[in-house]
């Protein structure tokens, strides 16, 4: 009992722990990814220093640094081959000092950061190159004429030109297309006179790092402090500045995802930790007979009721301290599985609450039947009570059923509805769990537990024709063995039952931890695009060193993508071209990407007509789009101007490697290339059977002398994709389950198989006095464990898939995207069934020699 005791303790301690750690972790990456934590715009005629120092009141900062925004109607420069010209843009000033206190995201594609940097787009619409000198339209001034000094690509630019203060749903869905950063010296030179002529086309922002030491651990109450930091700022600057909260909104969705992970705990650890507490309670009710017995004594010397419940709580207390102190150290030693240190304040908490825990379990495991058994009138009629054969009221109302259709019921609307676990009502600041959800999986967990002691209980009743046929020829005494089968079916179905729940448990565990990691590196594959990605520039494209990369030792296969831009209306949007023959070569399509659910029928019929074009769902909503819609994308040509190209709406995709989340677009590379005069490729995709860091090493070397040129490999992927749950590390938190299955799985099967053949020594005693053989006798034992292993196996898998099927639906929103089927660790699951058949095994051999000892000796042993 102290064995089980331990185990929960250790489990429950080691899951809290591994919740609150990666808690943590999220809010710490959510932090991590902010590239500025407060945007503060000024209203027309607010103080610098008034509202600067209302910031340091309301929460301690690291950097602050003034931004200058300009409106403008456009930009134009003219060479040589012609004018090219832009619509409206804006032009950004910063400080000296920004790029070094906020870094954010700018690089260099050419040129250098001394002076006016272009942005990439706003560069290919002018064609444009370091050294130019390009005029800016200001509203109701003259032109300015500014030089460029480099091209940049701005990878935070959402954050950077967002709109403060709007209404949700009025502000721009996308940053402008067109701008220009400038050193805030010449920004000021240039715009002071448009801020006096047209105040409200030049706008002032605050850009503001906080001090993020004394921020709490857990993403919630990091929000909340966050949030009402903000909110103190906003009544002491009276409304003379704005407030652009980023972190609040980052550390927003990081606890959604925390609220995931405590999801994951209790759908993951519950039943484990359950499990573990029946096993004690299992191992308690072993040693019943021996504690009535010894009350017996008691009561006849005289003890009153009180005194015996004092020797079961003195039993209990001792069992749960030492139960409780071997978890609790055994949770402290597998700290490192999780990174984390020995001793820690989270352990210790956790430590505790599993250790209370512990001793409540102990105090209901012996006390409780102590006190239920000294109340009887007569041993003689407790032990009446447990020997009746009565069927359970669970199973006169059929609740297993009931359970099961409950759960398939709102399984059913889980799935139809793509419901969501985590909930975030519109307007409300909390955020939410909506414990409905659990519905499904915990009657399943019920209901299969019940209906799987109904149906062995049934077989075992009415199926004795079928076993004898079974065990015809089992050493002459089949009729016996199943008729012993059938009477003992009340104590054979419940280890069926054990055996099922750890076995379940096993299954679940490891399908669902397999099928998350699995999905993990899906995700980065996603975001990356490839085991290792190139990706390059429209001037200096990775179409220019294909032939090298594919020579990089460990490079299986290497893939073009072309990367551009097109105009659906007035929308700029992503556009990807693809050879759909040999796009597979290198990266994973997988049939999540497409709405039809087909990535390979969908990309043949991308491949079967030049000019087909496949749409993003936001796309699609956004132009009331159907299938065989003509679609006139502007692209850009050669010559740099944009002209009309007709394509034909295909197909819906929903993600694509490197691809956004919103709006892009994905054609064939070939007719992009014949419409537009540029057969360049920005982009290749790698998939190495290597290293991926020395493949990323190689290709870095082979792109140095290209400006603009990045690699990225896999693994950084894994690291970037935000707070999102898949970012978190399960594997410890993989490893403590499943070895808490694997022990779980041998202790309930051998362990319960054990205790049932203990409670029988008495009758294969008898049964050898009455002259059986011990071939016989072992043939009894047999068929006992071989009813217990199959049952178990059978159900227990069964009802382990099922759950780990229903725990992938209900829990979608951990996945992008979901996965297509559910991962089975074969070799994992073979482990937990040769544990769990050795701890069978060695329960029958022990019983076997225990009936190789003389009858009359055990039963006087016995007495």
């Amino acid at each position: 009992m102290t064995t089980g005791i331990a185990l929960a303790v250790a489990l429950l301690a080691d899951l809290g722990t591994f919740i609150e750690h990666s808690a943590s972790t999220m809010t710490t990456r959510a932090i991590a990814a902010i590239p500025v934590d407060w945007q503060v715009e000024l209203v027309h005629g607010g103080s610098i220093e008034t509202v600067s120092a209302a910031i340091e009141a309301a929460m301690p900062t690291k950097h602050k640094e003034l931004v200058g925004y300009a409106d403008v109607d456009g930009f134009e420069l003219t060479t040589a081959s012609g004018t090219q010209s832009t619509g409206s843009g804006q032009v950004v000033g910063f400080q000296p000092s920004y790029a070094t206190n906020l870094p954010a995201g700018f690089r260099m594609l050419s040129g250098d950061a001394t002076g006016a940097l272009l942005l990439q787009q706003t560069a290919a619409n002018l064609h444009a190159v370091p050294g130019d000198k390009v005029l800016v339209h200001r509203p109701g001034l003259d032109d300015a004429s500014i030089t460029i000094s480099g091209i940049v690509d701005l990878k935070t630019a959402d954050s950077l030109f967002q709109a403060i203060g709007v209404p949700p749903g009025a502000a721009p869905q996308a940053p402008p297309d067109n701008a220009v950063l400038l050193p805030m010296p010449e920004w000021h030179a240039i715009f002071d006179a448009e801020a006096i002529a047209r105040p409200q086309s030049v706008r002032t922002q605050i850009h503001v790092v906080l001090d993020h030491q004394n921020l709490p651990s857990d993403p919630n109450d990091a929000y909340r402090y966050v949030l009402q930091a903000g909110h103190n700022f906003e009544a002491r600057i009276a409304g003379s500045a704005l407030l652009a909260n980023n972190i609040a909104a980052q550390l927003d969705a990081a606890r959604g995802d925390a609220l995931y992970a405590r999801v994951l705990f209790l759908f993951l650890g519950a039943p484990g930790v359950v499990l573990a507490g029946l096993l004690t309670i299992t191992l308690a009710a072993s040693g019943g007979e021996r504690r009535r017995r010894d009350q017996s004594l008691l009561r006849l010397r005289g003890a009153s009721l009180a005194t015996i419940i004092r020797f079961a709580a003195f039993e209990a207390l001792t069992v749960g301290i030492v139960g409780a102190g071997v978890g609790a150290a055994i949770a402290a030693l597998t700290a490192p599985l999780f990174g984390q240190e020995l001793f820690s304040v989270t352990r210790a908490h956790w430590s505790v609450v599993a250790g209370v825990g512990g001793l409540a379990l102990a105090v209901g495991a012996v006390v409780v039947p102590s006190w239920r058994s000294a109340r009887s009138l007569s041993v003689a009629a407790v032990r009446q009570t447990l020997l009746t054969n009565s069927t359970p009221i669970w199973e006169r109302l059929y609740l297993d059923l009931i359970c099961l259709g409950i759960a398939a019921v709102v399984f059913w609307n889980t799935a139809a509805t793509g419901y969501q676990v985590v909930l975030a009502t519109e307007g409300v600041t909390a955020i939410s769990v909506d414990y409905a959800s659990f519905l499904a999986p915990l009657l399943l967990w019920i209901g299969a537990a019940l209906l799987t002691l109904r149906l062995v209980r049934s077989l075992l009743q009415y199926g004795r024709k079928s076993l004898d046929q079974l065990l015809a020829g089992a050493a002459g005494v089949a009729p016996a063995v199943a008729s012993s089968l059938s009477r003992q079916r009340q104590r054979l179905a419940a280890g069926v039952g054990f055996a099922a729940l750890a076995i379940a448990f096993a299954v679940s565990t490891a399908v669902f931890n397999t099928t998350y990691q699995g999905q993990a590196r899906v995700d980065a594959l996603l975001t990356n695009g490839a085991d290792v990605t190139v990706t390059g520039t429209t001037s200096f494209p990775a179409s220019q060193v294909i032939n090298q990369l594919r020579a990089i030792s460990g490079v299986d296969s290497a893939e073009l993508m072309q990367h551009r831009f097109a105009y659906v209306g007035t929308d700029l949007q992503d556009l990807y071209g693809i050879d759909p023959a040999l796009i597979g070569n290198a990266t994973t399509l997988s049939n999540a990407y497409f709405q039809n659910g087909d990535a390979a029928g969908t990309i043949a019929t991308l491949a079967g007509k030049p000019d087909a074009v496949l749409v993003s769902d936001e796309t699609v909503g956004d132009f009331q789009l159907t299938l065989g819609d003509t679609i006139n994308l502007r692209l850009q040509g050669a010559d740099g101007q944009y002209r009309r190209v007709p394509f034909t709406f295909v197909g819906v995709v929903r993600e694509f490697p490197t691809a956004p989340r919103d709006s892009f677009l994905v054609a064939n590379a070939a007719y992009v290339a014949k419409m537009t005069g540029v057969d360049a490729s920005e982009v290749a995709l790698l998939r190495t059977s290597a290293d991926r860091l020395a493949v990323k090493s190689a290709a870095s070397d082979i792109v140095k002398a290209m400006p603009g040129a990045n690699v990225t490999e896999l693994g950084q992927a894994i690291h970037l994709v935000g707070s999102s749950l898949t970012s978190v590390d399960l594997a410890g938190l993989t490893a403590l389950e499943l070895s808490a299955a694997v022990l779980l799985a041998a202790g309930s099967t051998g362990l319960v198989l054990a205790l049932g053949f203990a409670d029988r020594r008495r009758s294969f005693a008898i049964l050898a006095i009455l002259g059986a053989r011990q071939v016989q006798l072992g043939t009894f034992i047999v068929a006992e464990a071989l009813v217990i292993v199959t049952g178990g196996v059978i159900f227990g898998a069964a009802t382990g898939l099922a759950v780990a099927q229903v725990l992938v639906s209900v829990l979608q929103g951990v996945f992008d995207p979901p996965p297509e089927a559910v991962s089975v660790p074969w070799g994992f699951l073979s482990i937990v069934g040769i544990a769990a058949l050795m701890a069978v095994a060695g329960a029958v051999a022990n019983t076997l020699r225990e009936t190789a000892i003389e009858p009359i000796r055990r039963l006087r042993e016995l007495q």
